[in-house]
């Protein structure tokens, strides 16, 4: 298919519709933190991912071959997604959704950064600079105000920020890189391929795997991370293959306002002043960093 550089309403709707699921796949994560050490189920749900990811590529008959020259990107896409995930899954487990969502899903705010510099045609111009500006007083405020954003720790603020910053350069390394030329589903392969045994690796330094763990409320947690990391990145991947960047990271101001909505809706999470001082002033920057720019009509 063509690539599309304006948004049109397949493209919007899938990426409400991704972005809400990406706002409740926070909530599941913080549920089966409680009964799985968060490094380990980070590295479970990359090897679950991945298998499920064979098995879909093997029915469609996509192919395993790694492109020449794409060995060293590859293995550094799927470092960055490995770290952004044990930081997002840290996070859960540190502070609350309704925090890690305002920080989290700032990461358009990075993407539009590293796309000014890495990408000719997504430069940030005239209101972008507002709305960055805008964005980074949000996250800072998130980050360091407590009173009603109480329910978390600064440590668990900073491991969403993390995470955020890694997302976005996971996204860019698809996008600016020779992976570019990659189908999604081999992109995504890199990336759960490598951050399985990294994560796994690493989950051996954060304790117990096992906590709490009640089989009826934590294995469909399970398996919808497995499902939803497997398949649903594939069709994110497609989708930043499809739109420019900015059109993509567009509907991320939607991404914090999603979080801190589940959070408070199935969790029960304070939602205070503050919270919604921060969310205004990172939504309100993320709309501005990636609204459409009007280009000035020619006459025939």
């Amino acid at each position: 298919m063509p690539r599309n550089e304006t948004m049109d309403t397949f493209g919007a709707v899938s990426l409400i519709f991704f972005v809400a699921l990406l706002g409740f796949n926070q909530v599941v994560i913080k549920v089966v933190n409680e009964g799985l050490q968060p490094v380990f189920f980070a590295g479970l749900r990359s090897a679950g991912g991945m298998v499920l990811l064979m098995a879909w590529m093997r029915y469609r008959g996509l192919s395993f071959r790694v492109t020449p020259g794409t060995w060293g990107v590859g293995l550094l896409i799927g470092t960055v997604f490995a770290m952004e995930f044990v930081c997002l899954f840290l996070a859960l487990d540190l502070t609350t959704v309704v925090r890690t969502g305002v920080i989290f899903y700032s990461m358009p705010v990075w993407m539009a950064i590293m796309s000014h510099f890495a990408l000719p045609g997504d430069r940030m111009r005239g209101p972008k600079a507002l709305g960055l500006g805008l964005a980074f007083l949000g996250v800072g405020f998130a980050i360091t105000t407590r009173g009603d954003l109480s329910g978390g720790s600064l440590a668990g603020d900073l491991f969403a920020l993390g995470g955020a910053i890694c997302w976005a350069g996971s996204a860019m390394l698809a996008k600016a890189s020779r992976l570019r030329h990659e189908t999604p589903e081999m992109q995504l392969l890199w990336q759960l391929a490598i951050s399985a045994s990294v994560i796994l690796g690493m989950s051996l330094f954060f304790g117990p795997f096992i906590r709490d763990f009640q089989p009826l409320l934590h294995l469909p947690g399970v398996a919808f991370q497995i499902t939803l990391v497997s398949l649903g990145f594939v069709f994110w991947l497609w989708l930043l293959s499809m739109y420019s960047a900015s059109g993509v990271a567009s509907f991320g101001f939607l991404g914090p306002i999603f979080g801190v909505l589940f959070g408070w809706l199935i969790l029960g999470e304070t939602v205070g002043l503050g919270v919604w001082v921060a969310l205004a002033l990172v939504a309100a920057g993320l709309f501005l960093i990636n609204r459409p720019e009007k280009t000035p009509e020619t006459n025939a």
